[in-house]
Formats: structure tokens, C-alpha cells, sequence
């Protein structure tokens, strides 16, 4: 993984974060990456994200999400769309995870929504990624 992607960056800094048990992990902030963590709240991922000024710029600080004995909510983290290979899905064929246990998080012309909210939308859009 090339660190030119920055989503990817993040996945990989929550899946690492939430692997290894940290409380938190801080991601270098962006509009795409805070409509993520929004989406990722939402669904139960994660406790909750904030952003505030770091040392080389603003950060996000993801508040990982553990179940009652430290068990992971987050099984898996994987990116679909990348720079250099985008995935579209049209309204017909939005992806399901996990037979729908998961979250897929596509990029709309409404924005960041899951495959979920798209469906009920009608619309497609870049598959950015699937969380389970």
C-alpha cells in the first residue's frame, strides 16, 4: 500500500489502532476522512471522532469501539475504490457486506452515504469501502 492514498492511510491507521487495542488514533484530517468517521459513528464502529489542530495541521481523533470484554467492533477494514483502480456501482448492483451484516460507504453525488441509505436514495456512486 502506497501512502499516496490518503482514506487508505486512515483505514489502515483504525484497523492497526483497533488491532493493536489503543483508545484512540489520530489520522491527518480531511473533509473525506471526517464524512468517514461521521459514517463510521453512525453505524457503531466507533465511539466518536474529533478534530482538532495537531503538529502538521489539523488531525481527526478516532475514538476506537471495543465490546464489553475489549473485543473488537471492527473485524475488518478494507478499501475498494483506490487512485488507481476506482470502483463505481450503479443503484442496481450497490454492494452488500457480509449479506448486509456490514457497511459499505459509497461516495454520491449527496455526499458520503452507505450502500443502505444509497439504495433508498437510488443512487450509485464509488464504493470508498467496506467495514465489518
Amino acid at each position: 500500500m502506497s501512502m499516496t492514498d490518503p482514506i487508505a492511510d486512515m483505514l489502515t491507521r483504525i484497523r492497526n489502532g483497533s488491532t493493536a487495542r489503543h483508545s484512540t488514533v489520530e489520522i491527518p484530517a480531511s473533509k473525506m476522512k471526517a464524512e468517514i468517521a461521521r459514517l463510521m459513528t453512525e453505524q457503531g464502529y466507533i465511539t466518536g471522532y474529533d478534530t482538532k489542530q495537531g503538529e502538521h495541521g489539523p488531525v481527526i481523533v478516532v475514538e476506537l469501539k471495543y465490546g464489553k470484554n475489549r473485543e473488537r467492533v471492527i473485524s475488518g477494514i478494507k478499501r475498494v475504490s483506490k487512485p488507481g483502480r476506482r470502483i463505481y456501482a450503479k443503484k442496481e448492483t450497490l454492494p452488500k457486506v457480509l449479506g448486509g451484516l456490514g457497511t459499505a460507504i459509497i461516495s454520491t453525488s449527496k455526499g458520503l452515504v452507505t450502500s443502505a441509505e444509497a439504495q433508498k436514495l437510488g443512487l450509485g456512486g464509488e464504493v470508498i469501502c467496506f467495514i465489518w
